[in-house]
């Protein structure tokens, strides 16, 4: 609890935990989740919120989702945004935070520190209503954005953590970062996944993959996720290992998110590497036959929050490979499974 909280806000919430509560989410993309590991997460978490009896509305972005009133009983919300890199997460905020003032919320949840710098709106304006803010990562971090916007998401994680009535964290190591830079007593709640289902190989024969014959990569194709390095350390097996890696293709599941330039990098990385498949974003069934098909999973990531992705892939018993960021190590106790960030060498 980072500002004007304490034993009152507990008793609070003891008391609205025995009532059917109206909820509102703000920052995700939308529902389903097509890709990303906030849509995911708010997915998990919305779902089940309703089977609980809650009443969950979600505000979602028209571009990411297919308009509908309800998913699996979570009310949809469509509002407008601004479709631009920089534009688009701040202006649908806005807009929804406009609407769920007019709602009688009980609870108005922030997703990301981005949203979350307007969550003073509704603590100054929806005094009955309690604000919470999930930090899921420390976005600034992230190479896309520019120097205004790390700026901007810089002041959204002092905001987090000091406007809203409780603070979330998903990794132990965020949980520290709050504490040391902003005093903030934030909330510990690691992400989870649904386990697997197996599945059949359909999806392989549709990319001329086999069974256990491919590395597997799931990654939004920006560039602090870092499947340049991959890829280059796939290059250097091929070269050093041509016998062990004859048969062997990596896939990179996944797409860019206002990243055309670097897309484009990692396809002309990979125009003399006939063995590395580009499969765009894939779910449901689709992903899951990728996952149970693979040999093992790989996430060469330079910052994170607590990945979802590399839980999913462990939930079909399959070896992760990561970089040896706080986060992953989180995860991934055994050192043997983990690589010095930002070197493709040490990976291959």
């Amino acid at each position: 609890m980072c500002y004007n909280t304490g034993l009152k806000f507990e008793l609070d919430l003891a008391q609205m935990a025995t009532k059917n509560m109206k909820i509102a989410m703000i920052g995700q993309k939308g529902l389903p989740a097509v890709w990303g590991g906030v849509e995911r997460h708010v997915e998990e978490l919305a779902t089940r919120l309703v089977k609980n009896g809650h009443q969950v509305t979600v505000y979602s972005r028209s571009w990411y989702s297919q308009k509908r009133s309800k998913y699996q009983g979570v009310i949809l919300c469509f509002v407008p945004s601004i479709h631009t890199k920089n534009l688009d997460a701040i202006t649908h905020t806005l807009f929804s935070t406009i609407d769920a003032l007019r709602h009688d919320f009980d609870i108005i949840h922030y997703h990301g520190v981005g949203p979350a710098l307007l969550s003073f709106i509704p603590r100054l304006l929806k005094p009955h209503a309690k604000v919470i803010a999930t930090f899921h990562c420390q976005d600034r971090l992230h190479g896309k954005w520019s120097f205004f916007a790390k700026i901007m998401l810089k002041l959204g994680e002092f905001v987090a953590c000091k406007f809203p009535h409780e603070t979330i964290v998903v990794s132990q190591t965020l949980q520290k970062y709050v504490k040391e830079k902003y005093n903030c007593e934030a909330v510990y709640l690691p992400n989870g996944i649904t386990a697997a289902d197996q599945s059949n190989e359909l999806t392989l024969e549709k990319f001329g993959l086999k069974k256990d014959q491919y590395i597997l990569a799931v990654s939004r194709l920006v560039s602090h996720k870092a499947i340049h390095y991959l890829i280059e350390a796939f290059r250097q097996l091929k070269k050093k290992q041509p016998t062990l890696a004859e048969n062997l293709k990596l896939v990179i599941v996944g797409d860019g998110s206002f990243t055309d330039h670097y897309v484009e990098y990692l396809r002309a990385m990979t125009r003399d590497l006939p063995d590395i498949v580009f499969t765009g974003w894939q779910k449901g069934a689709e992903l899951s036959d990728l996952f149970s098909g693979s040999l093992f999973f790989v996430h060469p990531s330079q910052s994170e929050g607590l990945p979802l992705v590399v839980l999913e892939a462990m939930s079909y018993e399959k070896a992760v490979i990561v970089s040896d960021i706080p986060e992953h190590q989180e995860i991934i106790i055994d050192k043997r499974f983990l690589f010095e960030h930002n070197s493709a060498a040490d990976l291959t």
